[in-house]
């Protein structure tokens, strides 16, 4: 179903890829938008290392896209240093091809943006967050991004780097 990766020698471990989800405070989104053009939005993210949650106003083009396609992709950069003597950049990054739903159940959204907030605001305290998450209750959606292929890819050099340092 999911297409394999033709330059095998630069597909990062499955815990290469997951570190650069965690790492990750930025990625893009990308979903089947009105009349067939492509809807890509940078969004925040936190990945529990099962599922990717985001979060989101409770109307818009991409609640929109998702009820109408909820296949989406993901795609995180944790790297991208230009080399111009080189005419290339040394990257890595990873892609997520998945299912989204809205979270409807009060508890599950709950968790899912105590997650969120966690990972954008680690040192405040347990009433900090739930402070920050009762004031903008009302108007918040979360959605859930079920994994169903993942990949990480870097660059050429980034491998021949690791290699010589073993």
């Amino acid at each position: 179903m999911f297409r394999e990766m033709r330059r095998k020698k630069q597909l990062l471990s499955a815990e290469e890829t997951a570190a650069v989800l965690r790492r990750g405070s930025c990625g893009v989104l990308a979903l089947a938008g009105d009349e067939g053009y492509p809807y890509a939005v940078p969004l925040s993210y936190v990945f529990d290392g099962d599922k990717l949650y985001f979060h989101s106003a409770k109307s818009g083009h991409k609640l929109d896209a998702i009820r109408q396609n909820p296949r989406a992709s993901f795609c995180v950069v944790d790297q991208d240093k230009l080399v111009p003597e080189e005419y290339t950049s040394y990257f890595r990054s990873v892609i997520v091809f998945g299912t989204i739903r809205v979270i409807e159940d009060a508890a599950e959204k709950r968790a899912a943006i105590e997650k969120l907030g966690r990972k954008y605001a680690p040192q405040d305290t347990a009433e900090g967050l739930q402070r920050a998450v009762d004031r903008d209750w009302e108007p918040l959606c979360m959605l859930e991004m079920r994994i169903d292929h993942v990949t990480g890819k870097e660059a050429i050099e980034l491998v021949r780097a690791k290699e010589q340092k073993k």
